[in-house]
């Protein structure tokens, strides 16, 4: 008998976990499909409208638009999709009582919820796949999309912050950029056959004069290195001038910005920038601070973005954690209070994503960890209300 009743048991819980696995799954594909139309509608509109309007942009493109936002929108779509499933499906399994007869039975909420957590992960997964590689390939093709229109884009000669790496034989990043004068400029001159840099200068201002096929960088007060073998040499000057090959400065400049990089592409980026050696003993202090902190503002934002792929990758996961135990709480069969919920802790958690941008600045020890911080509060806060939820408080 007891062995009987054991298997009962399990079938039992089999049955609970195929027919709330059916029930969130059924959920969430309408809930993809919900979010996923309004949050293309609302990017097609602000961005496309206008140029149709201005017969800039053809019915074909308006199509393409929209094919290379869907992996975009999606990354925001899947969390509050799964988010809107949990809370409408346990809404209704404890409005129902069914919960209270799966306790009765010895059914734990832990067990019960076994597969739709799993599915969670599965979900941060395919949230990975698309944040991490699909969706910034889409974004940069969107963007050019909008060039190809004849949208005007604010690009500046040299990009601020970011390396350039597409003159022959020089890798420049400028700080600031303000009309022809630059401000915090690191040029060096690159072995391509090595893959390292052989001379390096850095230098607090300077200026730019572009021609139709090259531009001369004119710097001032410089602090330089050259390579003597495995070992790096000072070297300073009052001015240096270099005229470098524009011919290939628009493709460097059509590169996608950090936000718009796939996972790969910023980790060759980030190796780049990381080639700032140390400078030798007997430098003066303050060039010595001036020359790590141009290394830092380099590295730290690249580093940043790469946090910020894989962290709002696992929304789902954070997002199931909370919208279980809500909506066993909320007792409510409605579709519309699902959805209301759903809609206000998505707002929570995507304004502690704002929150923890604002704070990335201040934050100077670990700037990339403050990145987690929405991922961190939700997950705990759904792990201590499930964890109630289990005991019945």
């Amino acid at each position: 008998m007891p062995g009987g009743q054991a298997q009962n048991g399990a079938l039992r819980l089999k049955t609970l976990h195929r027919y709330l696995t059916r029930q969130v799954l059924a959920a969430l594909v309408m809930a993809v499909a919900v979010f996923t139309s309004v949050l293309l509608i609302g990017n097609v509109l602000k961005e496309i409208l206008v140029r149709l309007i201005n017969g800039e942009a053809t019915p074909g493109g308006v199509i393409q638009a929209f094919v290379l936002l869907l992996p975009y929108v999606l990354v925001f779509a899947l969390p509050m999709a799964m988010l809107t499933a949990v809370l409408l499906v346990f809404g209704r399994f404890s409005a129902d009582q069914e919960l209270t007869a799966s306790r009765s039975s010895g059914v734990s909420l832990i067990m019960l919820i076994t597969p739709v957590l799993g599915l969670s992960l599965l979900l941060c997964g395919i949230s990975g796949l698309v944040n991490l590689e699909v969706a910034p390939r889409c974004r940069a093709a969107y963007k050019q999309l909008l060039v190809r229109m004849g949208a005007r884009m604010a690009l500046a000669a040299i990009p601020e912050g970011r390396p350039v790496r597409d003159f022959p034989g020089y890798v420049l990043i400028v700080g600031r950029v303000e009309g022809r004068n630059l401000r915090e400029v690191y040029l060096s001159k690159w072995d391509s056959e090595h893959d390292r840099a052989t001379s390096m200068a850095f230098a607090s201002r300077g200026t730019v004069e572009r021609t139709n096929a090259q531009i001369v960088v004119h710097l001032e007060d410089i602090v330089g290195l050259d390579r003597e073998g495995p070992k790096w040499r000072t070297a300073s000057a009052q001015t240096f001038e270099r005229t470098l090959d524009l011919s290939r400065l628009d493709k460097s400049l059509g590169k996608p910005e950090l936000s718009d990089m796939t996972f790969r592409q910023l980790v060759d980026e980030l190796r780049v920038s990381e080639q700032f050696p140390r400078l030798p003993a007997g430098t003066p202090p303050d060039q010595k601070d001036s020359w790590r902190q141009m290394g830092a503002d380099v590295v730290t934002p690249i580093l940043v973005q790469m946090h910020r792929q894989v962290a709002v990758s696992f929304a789902c996961f954070g997002f199931a954690l909370v919208g279980i135990p809500l909506g066993i709480r909320a007792h409510r069969r409605e579709t519309n209070a699902g959805i209301a919920m759903a809609l206000g802790l998505a707002l929570i958690y995507y304004s502690l994503v704002i929150l923890s941008q604002s704070l990335e600045a201040s934050f100077s020890p670990a700037p990339c960890l403050v990145v987690w911080l929405p991922n961190f509060i939700f997950q705990a806060a759904g792990a201590l209300m499930l964890w109630r939820a289990n005991r019945g408080l």
